[in-house]
């Protein structure tokens, strides 16, 4: 990786901020619609229904275990500046918190109303990281995991990437089952985030590649 000045990095951390930020609400509008969250965050919502945590507070905890299996996987090969994925889940964390509180006043009454947050957190997410790509500093932990699936089994990224997001899916539907007897956080919302968030992200990405190279160069 090219070294960079101290200047363009401030300006990179800061675009993965506000692509932080702007994820947060799409989960914040996912879990307001009721109709299943994206596979990244069906865990860390799962476990907030079980353990007295709030979802964001389960999305830290959730995303420094992903960390730590990153470095389990990779062993000698993991970079430690791939660290820097803790903080950053850490800010995510609390931003989410601060998302649903944000939005705790708004109900969704309607199924059509159910699925305009949902089609909103789809769309916020997929900008959020086409957000996170431009700023180019450092990935998120679920993207960390399928990235060191690649290295270890040399899968492609998308077959990686599926993985992890199915095995995500198939842990939070066990823990709802197992703890709360019924099925929660994955619903026809998690199909269609799998299927769009990464469409999404892919169509922002060509405007936001310009923006990154007029202001982050």
């Amino acid at each position: 990786m090219k070294k960079r000045s101290r200047n363009n990095l401030v300006r990179r951390y800061l675009t993965l901020l506000v692509g932080l930020l702007i994820m947060s609400f799409g989960v914040a509008f996912s879990i307001k619609a009721g109709l299943g969250t994206s596979p990244v965050s069906s865990v860390p919502y799962v476990l907030s229904l079980i353990v007295p945590m709030t979802v964001g507070e389960t999305t830290i905890l959730i995303n420094c275990l992903l960390v730590l299996l990153q470095i389990l996987l990779l062993r000698r090969q993991f970079e430690l500046v791939q660290l820097i994925q803790v903080p950053v889940a850490i800010a995510f964390g609390y931003l989410t918190d601060l998302a649903v509180w944000v939005l705790s006043p708004i109900v969704p009454a309607a199924y059509w109303q159910q699925w305009l947050f949902c089609i909103l957190g789809i769309l916020l997410v997929g900008i959020g990281v086409s957000f996170e790509v431009t700023a180019d500093v450092v990935t998120m932990a679920g993207e960390g995991v399928a990235l060191a699936l690649c290295k270890t089994t040399k899968l492609p990224f998308a077959k990686a990437k599926i993985t992890v997001d199915c095995s995500l899916v198939v842990i939070a539907v066990v823990l709802s089952f197992l703890f709360l007897h019924t099925l929660a956080g994955v619903r026809e919302g998690t199909i269609a985030a799998a299927l769009f968030v990464g469409m999404t992200a892919k169509q922002v990405n060509r405007p936001m590649s310009r923006i990154g190279n007029l202001l982050l160069a």
